[in-house]
């Protein structure tokens, strides 16, 4: 029997763990989750920011817990796979977004900041995909993975960002989803990517500042920023099974601002 929207948009009874989940992008997409049913696992560097958005998560209704990673170290992320898996049983749903940036000009660009934000934001992403697909998605033939990549991987450069090791990083999540994607689907497992584009999150603020908002809002057709809403819709759609038949795919949550620079 076909099913409702409803329905198909449903998590309950799934398992979710969202990586730099305390703040800003990956909180507000742990909501999506929680919101749609799911049960949530929040991991970050920092136990206080971890205690503070499962106290948020709770409040709202949503089965919530944490573990503090640092998801730049293989050791790390080995053990938040396995004890996200000893505490929650299984994981259907995993969200890579821990991150990190660094601006510079390309030509003064330290090396130590490339090797960082690479480590965390490619490196990081596959070990803790492979770490939990091999303990949990594999072996029961299903799981989402949702990599959260940037409109910075799309372009290029859009609005003169210098951020050479980000924007590469970045691109680089693109096609490491359509990678996974093409040979995992043979195990049920579906790997797409999410390209904000300007959010007001602490990692944005600088290039904001030095922007100013009104200009930043300038670049995007829609003529505003990413809100506290604006995840929710393309996030829950591929973790649930509404998106059950997408996969390799990614796509840009950005106001407009890919379509004018070649995304």
């Amino acid at each position: 029997m076909t099913r409702t929207v409803q329905q198909l948009f449903d998590l309950s009874g799934q398992s979710a763990l969202v990586t730099g989940g305390s703040r800003g992008l990956g909180l507000q997409m742990a909501h999506a989750l929680g919101e749609a049913g799911a049960r949530i696992m929040l991991a970050s560097r920092k136990a206080d920011e971890l205690e503070q958005a499962v106290a948020e998560l709770q409040a709202a209704g949503i089965d919530a817990r944490w573990i503090a990673a640092d998801c730049a170290q293989e050791a790390d992320l080995q053990r938040l796979a396995s004890e996200t898996l000893r505490r929650m049983g299984e994981v259907d749903i995993l969200v890579n977004n821990a991150g990190a940036s660094w601006g510079a000009p390309a030509e003064d660009h330290p090396a130590s900041a490339w090797d960082k934000v690479m480590n965390l934001n490619v490196r990081g992403y596959f070990l803790l995909s492979q770490a939990v697909a091999k303990a949990s998605m594999i072996p029961r033939r299903r799981g989402s993975i949702i990599n959260i990549a940037s409109i910075a991987g799309l372009g290029g450069n859009p609005v003169g960002m210098k951020t050479i090791a980000y924007n590469t990083s970045k691109g680089a999540v693109l096609n490491f989803t359509r990678a996974l994607a093409g040979e995992w689907g043979a195990y049920g497992i579906r790997v797409n990517a999410v390209c904000p584009g300007f959010f007001k999150t602490k990692m944005a603020a600088v290039l904001i500042e030095r922007m100013g908002e009104e200009q930043m809002k300038a670049h995007a057709p829609l003529q505003r920023l990413g809100d506290d809403e604006d995840l929710k819709g393309l996030v829950l759609l591929y973790a649930s099974d509404a998106g059950k038949h997408i996969t390799g795919q990614w796509m840009a949550v950005d106001g407009g601002v890919s379509a004018l620079v070649g995304g």
